[in-house]
């Protein structure tokens, strides 16, 4: 069909690590696809994949990376001089010469400072603004300084009032694209649910060999009996995550294995990512002094991380959710490769993308996560345990790919931009 090819530059802006912005990631890998010209904004902490950053349609704009001085400082003021500053930075890059777009693509959030640069420059430029709410700014910042404080109003208002100017919405979940109607006055979003994209599939036998055996130095286990199993949780080490369920469930986990000749074997819980409440967690983990059950932190690459995800033999989600109204992305990458996953459960709009007993388990508590842990490993890796089970009929879930939800739900906004023009 002739609107599957856009002749358009699209600016897709996540101000952020670019490298930990999947589902922006996955939007200027569907549009290069297309044909549209992608200029990909943002922070570059992290490396991108070579099909990103050598894409001959995928431009990668670099911001220049936000001094973490006022956020040791801590203090309203300098937090705020460092908003502007940030906005300032992206409002000059989207009004240079080199920068001639028809398409803003803007993940929300963060609200400030991204949101009023963005319509500037898509006023000045005559751009057609599109709005991805991944989540709401002011939810998160509430996790931080509480519902009640200033800061959270403000954030609140500037996501209502401007939020409300752009053209076009996407969002992550139905029950968002109630929220953005009853709390932001906005109607009408495009709900596009995070799916797994092409590279996540189960990993090969000699391929999660190889790649285990390249990463164990990083990981530092001991000498072992035999291979431990292998749990993948990746995080952003962010407030939205709930890392004091995992630390009492892997201890509670490591006292009944050590009681008893259990059927368990050991357990290499690998925590992806990076963020700010790493450091702080890392320490609360080694301060266990934990047995069977063996806790690691690691930072993988762009082409690794899809294989490690489909090398595991179980995920495990702590997200909660500060909206009540986001998906984890994480549970989209896990599905695509087959593996089922623990998730805590934070609330109903889980059940638009998550199936109890098929695509893994839901828990509330500790307690009831270092059940199913210690259910689904006993008489690993038997053909009859429970988590074979789930295995089977997760990878028997997977549904759509990204690239096909995109098609269908985000490429009309973009093309109905092209028809106008």
């Amino acid at each position: 069909m002739a609107h599957d090819r856009l002749s358009i530059r699209v600016g897709v802006i996540a101000l952020g690590d670019l490298g930990r912005s999947p589902r922006m990631l996955s939007h200027a890998r569907s549009l290069a696809k297309r044909g549209a010209q992608v200029d990909l904004i943002g922070y570059g902490e992290s490396e991108l994949g070579d099909d990103l950053a050598d894409h001959p349609r995928i431009r990668v704009r670099p911001l220049r990376t936000p001094s973490s001085g006022a956020a040791r400082s801590g203090t309203m003021a300098h937090g705020a001089l460092r908003l502007i500053a940030e906005g300032f930075a992206l409002l000059r890059l989207l009004l240079d010469r080199a920068t001639r777009l028809d398409v803003i693509l803007l993940q929300n959030p963060p609200a400030l400072p991204a949101l009023l640069p963005a319509l500037l420059a898509a006023r000045v430029r005559g751009a057609r603004l599109i709005l991805d709410w991944h989540n709401f700014g002011d939810a998160m910042l509430a996790l931080r300084l509480g519902h009640d404080h200033f800061a959270t109003h403000v954030m609140a208002a500037a996501e209502r009032a401007l939020g409300s100017r752009a053209h076009a919405h996407l969002c992550v979940s139905a029950a968002m694209q109630a929220a953005l109607e009853r709390e932001k006055g906005i109607p009408g979003a495009v709900v596009l649910h995070d799916h797994p994209d092409e590279r996540f599939v189960p990993t090969p036998d000699a391929q999660r060999r190889a790649l285990l055996s390249r990463l164990r130095p990083a990981l530092e286990l001991p000498d072992l009996a035999t291979e431990p199993a292998l749990v993948v949780s990746p995080t952003s080490w962010s407030r939205d995550e709930d890392f004091s369920l995992l630390l009492e469930a892997a201890r509670d986990c490591d006292a009944r294995w050590r009681r008893s000749d259990s059927r368990h074997p050991d357990l290499l819980i690998a925590i992806t990512g990076r963020g700010p409440l790493q450091e702080q967690t890392l320490r609360e983990m080694r301060a266990l002094n934990l047995q069977r059950i063996h806790l690691r932190s690691l930072w993988l690459e762009a082409e690794d991380y899809p294989a490690f995800i489909g090398s595991a033999d179980l995920g495990l989600c702590f997200h909660r959710s500060a909206s009540g109204v986001d998906l984890p992305m994480k549970l989209a990458d896990f599905r695509g490769a087959g593996v089922p996953v623990c998730t805590l459960d934070y609330g109903p709009c889980l059940s638009e993308r998550f199936r109890h007993g098929v695509d893994g388990l839901l828990f509330r508590d500790a307690a009831a996560l270092a059940d199913q842990l210690d259910e689904l490993f006993r008489g690993f890796p038997g053909d009859d345990s429970r988590l074979t089970q789930l295995r089977h009929k997760a990878a028997e879930a997977r549904g759509e790919s990204w690239d096909e939800a995109w098609a269908r739900q985000a490429l009309p906004l973009f093309a109905d931009y092209q028809n106008t023009t």
